[in-house]
């Protein structure tokens, strides 16, 4: 078999966590229907999320790593980054449609592949190039997308916080790939969470927002969040440490697709043909960026298997 098929050692740890990567980009999708079910704040619902998530961290970690240990400050920076970006998207989401919002907050790519390129020498293919902009087209064509029917609050604010979010999101990116190379995935999961809940918790208190849920149901979104943070992002981020940083950031369009149709399916959310193509080219675009930056046989045979 030759060195650079499937079937060699590092081609099927890569696809492994290309599959890792795509199960946690799904996962992560429905967190916006989650915020949307709690019944709390924006802001509020980022503290319930992560929050609900530490003990089971801390078990985690206890368990894999033998406890959380002590915080370096790049897991401290991952916990800003973090709470930047939930602040951000979660007011997006209040104001615009959960699909929109997803879109919007995921156009990072272009950055993360941008400042790869130049500060971690991680040097893409033009065909890579190409397939990172045949994703976002596919991204940007579901945000236009939006039919007139979508219920929304402030379309033009909503969408302005979100494609805000798109930088924070790529600031986390580029630090949990960072720090996935000398921290496991349960500890950076925990500190990261551990810093952002509280600082989203100061933000909730300073906006006079509804804290606590005031349903059952809202409960039972709020814990769902926590184990979506888990499963989803812990996956992401056990990826990471195993994928190029511009390759899990396209990959990661999944997520929008998933949320869109969840937003559909739930909330009534329009779904017009722009949204349904634009999907379609999205997941393209991802399959061929997973194609263009796959290891040549030379490359595949030096690495050895995670």
């Amino acid at each position: 078999m030759a060195e650079g098929a499937i079937g060699h050692p590092a081609q099927r740890g890569r696809w492994a966590a290309v599959a890792v990567l795509v199960f946690g980009a799904c996962v992560i999708g429905f967190s916006g229907i989650l915020v949307r079910l709690t019944g709390t704040g924006p802001a509020a619902a980022g503290v319930w999320r992560l929050g609900a998530a530490l003990p089971l961290l801390a078990i985690m970690a206890r368990t894999t790593t033998g406890g959380v240990g002590r915080p370096k400050r790049i897991l401290l920076i991952a916990g800003l980054m973090f709470a930047l970006d939930l602040g951000f998207w979660h007011y997006g989401i209040k104001y615009t449609s959960v699909g929109a919002s997803t879109v919007l907050s995921n156009l990072t790519p272009v950055v993360v592949t941008a400042f790869a390129w130049i500060f971690l020498k991680q040097r893409p293919r033009m065909l890579f190039l190409a397939a990172m902009a045949v994703a976002v087209a596919g991204a940007w064509m579901m945000g236009i997308g939006r039919g007139a029917g979508t219920p929304v609050l402030n379309a033009p604010l909503g969408d302005a916080l979100s494609l805000t979010t798109a930088f924070w999101y790529a600031l986390y990116f580029l630090t949990i790939s960072e720090a996935r190379k000398t921290e496991s995935t349960n500890r950076l999961m925990f500190w990261s969470s551990a810093t952002g809940a509280p600082l989203l918790l100061i933000t909730a208190l300073a906006l006079h927002e509804q804290i606590l849920p005031t349903t059952t149901a809202g409960l039972a979104a709020c814990i769902g969040l926590g184990l979506v943070h888990i499963g989803g992002q812990g996956s992401i981020a056990w990826a990471m440490g195993r994928l190029p940083t511009s390759l899990a950031s396209v990959v990661v369009l999944v997520q929008p697709v998933v949320a869109t149709y969840a937003g559909f399916l739930l909330f009534g959310e329009a779904l017009g043909p722009l949204q349904t193509a634009g999907a379609v080219v999205a997941l393209a675009g991802v399959v061929l960026a997973q194609w263009a930056s796959r290891p040549g046989p030379v490359r595949a045979a030096a690495e050895s298997p995670t």
